[in-house]
């Protein structure tokens, strides 16, 4: 080194120790780990099959009551995020199982939250003083703040996936929570069905003091959702990319159902091959219905129902369906990214 470069470096580093007893450091030496010129995550792809760990989740139930546990659920932890309870940057996502005659008792928390029904049909939720019954293929949601508890009046298990918002909550130091008073059930002034009858039907109040920014219906139901791909599937409108493609809206805006977490429900017909696609909102997806693969660069994702896999931000990916129609729920971070102009996406590997 000669002695100028030396004198240089020695200046540097005699600063950079003078301004780090200040809380100051050069923007110039960490500037290209602040700045990317495209994402790039630790999360990875990553596939849980359901038939692998469903005893897992079962025996789960014979290691811990809900009252110890609050919320009986695995968190499924991205390979790539070790140790943060995170399926990717921004998103959580866990099984959750509820037993006959469990409850999992009354709480809050700023944390929205959705529900997505992998088996049962007796277990319920109760949001705000409603209660809904939980079956199969059921997306249900929790707004932010919004009283919620979890019951089961049958004979067989219910499992669910559990997707929230706490990564991105807890990164903007806003998360509360409380349990409601006495840990007693909370009232039930609304009839079951009473969401969808005011807010579900092309109605809604004219004088509406519901907060528009989560859905009013917390409950849609599998069977409608299913009932009209297989209408819009007659039309034989295929994305490239997606196959049919829909998002789970809010009645009253248009929007998505929640405001930081989006939602989906899609249909590839028998023998689907889709095209290249990338996006900047890793998502998590389950398969519903049917079977097939999904191409993530040069790894192949063979999934059937009740399957779960994550594909993380800007990754490329291709969906394929075999010998039947396959149906694919999926949420990911998009609502908030849009809201924020930050969201990008790629087609056909451009």
């Amino acid at each position: 080194m000669s002695e100028t470069n030396y004198s240089s470096s020695y200046k540097r580093t005699s600063f950079y120790k003078q301004i780090e007893k200040k809380s100051l450091t050069p923007l110039w030496e960490v500037m290209q780990d602040l700045v990317l010129p495209k994402p790039s995550s630790p999360c990875i792809p990553k596939i849980w099959k359901y038939d692998d760990i469903r005893k897992d989740i079962l025996e789960a139930g014979d290691i811990i009551s809900t009252e110890e546990a609050e919320r009986r659920v695995l968190i499924l932890e991205n390979p790539g995020l070790l140790g943060t309870s995170r399926i990717t940057r921004s998103l959580y996502a866990g099984m959750q199982l509820i037993l006959p005659g469990e409850t999992a008792r009354n709480h809050r928390h700023t944390q929205t939250a959705l529900r997505f029904v992998l088996e049962g049909s007796s277990a319920y939720t109760t949001v705000d003083g409603e209660r809904t019954t939980m079956k199969r293929g059921d997306l249900v949601i929790t707004p932010s703040w919004g009283w919620h508890e979890h019951g089961n009046d049958g004979d067989h298990p219910t499992i669910w996936l559990d997707g929230l918002d706490i990564p991105l909550v807890q990164f903007l130091d806003a998360s509360f929570a409380e349990p409601y008073e006495d840990n007693t059930n909370q009232p039930l002034p609304k009839p079951e069905g009473d969401s969808i009858a005011r807010y579900g039907s092309g109605l809604a109040p004219v004088d509406n003091p519901f907060d528009t920014l989560t859905s009013p219906i917390f409950n849609y139901s599998y069977s409608e959702t299913r009932d009209a791909l297989e209408k819009m599937k007659r039309n034989e409108k295929w994305d490239a990319c997606h196959g049919l493609k829909m998002k789970y809206a809010n009645p009253l805006t248009g929007d998505y159902a929640m405001p930081t977490i989006a939602a989906f429900i899609q249909l590839l017909p028998s023998g689907f091959m889709g095209q290249k696609y990338r996006s900047t909102d890793s998502t998590v997806f389950v398969c519903v219905e049917g079977e097939g693969k999904t191409i993530v660069n040069d790894l192949e994702i063979n999934w059937t129902k009740n399957d779960t896999f994550v594909i993380p931000s800007w990754v490329q990916h291709s969906h394929n369906s075999y010998n039947s129609d396959a149906v694919i729920f999926s949420f990911s971070d998009r609502a908030i990214q849009q809201k924020c102009g930050l969201w990008r996406e790629n087609r056909y590997g451009n």
